[in-house]
C-alpha cells in the first residue's frame, strides 16, 4: 500500500473541453484514473482538448458514485470554496487520495464533504476554472512530493518534437 495512487473525481462536469485538459493534466502528472458522475459530459463528448490521447492509458469511467469502490487506504479530499477547508499551500497531500471536484456550474454534494477526510481551497479571488483547478492541485501534490522526477533527462523525454531550444552561456549550476 506505499505506491501512490491519484485518483480524480469529477461531479457531472458538463464541459468536454475541460474533461480533455482534465485527462492531459492526469497524463502529464501521474494521476490513475479519472471518474466521474453524470450524463453530460456524455452527451459531448470528444476529449477534444485530450491532444496526447491520455485516454487511452488513463481510463476515464462514468460511475453511479465517486466514492464507490475506492482502492484500500484511499482518502477523500474534496477541493472546493467551503468555509472552513484547509489552503492548498497548507496542505498535506496523503499517499493514496480521491481528488474530488465540483461542476463548472455548481457545487459539490453536502453527502460529498461530509465523507471527505478533507476539504481544500485554492486560495484565489473568485472561482477558478474546472480543468486549471485539477491542474493546480496536481501541481502543488507534485512540487511537495520529495522523489518527484526532474531534470534534463525528463525534459528531453517531456517535450514535444517542436521544441529544440537550449540555454546558452551559463553552465545549468550557475543559473
Amino acid at each position: 500500500m506505499n505506491d501512490p495512487q491519484v485518483l480524480i473525481g469529477l461531479s457531472n462536469p458538463k464541459s468536454p473541453t475541460n474533461v480533455g485538459a482534465i485527462l492531459r493534466a492526469a497524463g502529464c502528472f501521474n494521476a490513475n484514473a479519472v471518474r466521474y458522475t453524470g450524463t453530460r459530459h456524455d452527451r459531448a463528448a470528444q476529449f477534444n482538448t485530450d491532444t496526447q490521447k491520455v485516454n487511452q492509458r488513463i481510463p476515464a469511467t462514468r460511475v453511479e458514485s465517486l466514492l464507490e469502490p475506492l482502492p484500500a487506504g484511499t482518502q477523500i479530499v474534496c477541493i472546493e470554496l467551503v468555509e472552513g477547508a484547509v489552503a492548498l499551500p497548507e496542505f498535506v497531500h496523503p499517499q493514496r487520495a480521491l481528488y474530488v471536484f465540483g461542476p463548472e456550474d455548481g457545487t459539490l454534494e453536502q453527502a460529498l464533504i461530509d465523507r471527505a477526510d478533507a476539504v481544500v481551497y485554492i486560495p484565489t479571488q473568485g472561482c477558478l476554472n474546472l480543468a486549471a483547478t485539477v491542474n493546480l492541485v496536481l501541481y502543488d501534490r507534485l512540487c511537495k512530493d520529495p522523489q518527484y522526477a526532474r531534470g534534463d533527462e525528463l525534459i528531453r523525454r517531456s517535450r514535444d518534437t517542436n521544441n529544440n531550444v537550449r540555454i546558452r552561456g551559463k553552465p545549468a549550476s550557475q543559473r
